[in-house]
């Protein structure tokens, strides 16, 4: 039975099933409980994360203690501190899971075998990346260009079902606002006009 990582393989790269099946025995399985801190800041970042079930959050914490949620990660999305786990340095952000999770990990001696052996894997990561930038670069221009309702209202118009699944106060957390001035927002959208 095909895995979650082998269809998104065949559906970046229409593969036969036997070439995904061969890289995901590179990969551990770990099934993880909801608030499970998967990486913490200041560790050494040694895995890239496949989700195959569930929702991780990656955040780090600023100089008074609060948390702040820079990207969520739901199934077929993959997830790492990337700049640490390229270089093979201390993290500087945290990865935690958000609901009881399933994902494939990896280190980076792993990855690049994968690279080496199997070039289209090669090409399906760089395919997944180039997405994956695209949209933090809209996110980026989004905390420039939008106010604060404006990216709530884009985002869950974007993304309703992934709404209903995170907390308000990590979705607060992602907007870089307060839970209180979320539910204020809220509050004023579902007012009759």
């Amino acid at each position: 039975m095909p895995t979650p990582l082998h269809q998104h393989i065949s559906k970046i790269l229409n593969n036969d099933p036997a070439f995904s099946e061969e890289i995901s025995s590179s990969f551990r399985r770990l099934k993880v409980k909801k608030k499970t801190v998967l990486l913490s800041e200041g560790d050494p970042c040694r895995y890239i994360y496949f989700v195959e079930r569930g929702c991780l959050r990656l955040y780090f914490t600023k100089d008074n203690g609060t948390q702040q949620t820079t990207q969520f990660a739901l199934e077929n999305w993959w997830l790492s501190d990337y700049t640490a786990f390229n270089a093979q340095t201390t993290a500087q952000f945290a990865i935690e899971t958000v609901e009881q999770s399933e994902v494939l990990c990896i280190d980076s001696q792993g990855l690049e075998k994968l690279f080496a052996d199997h070039p289209a894997f090669e090409k399906y990561f760089r395919l997944v990346h180039q997405r994956a930038s695209a949209a933090a670069q809209n996110r980026i221009r989004f905390l420039y260009e939008l106010t604060r309702e404006e990216m709530y209202t884009n985002f869950i118009t974007k993304y309703p079902d992934f709404c209903q699944r995170i907390p308000q106060y990590l979705l607060a957390s992602f907007l870089g606002i307060t839970p209180e001035y979320l539910s204020e927002i809220r509050r004023k959208a579902t007012k009759p006009a």
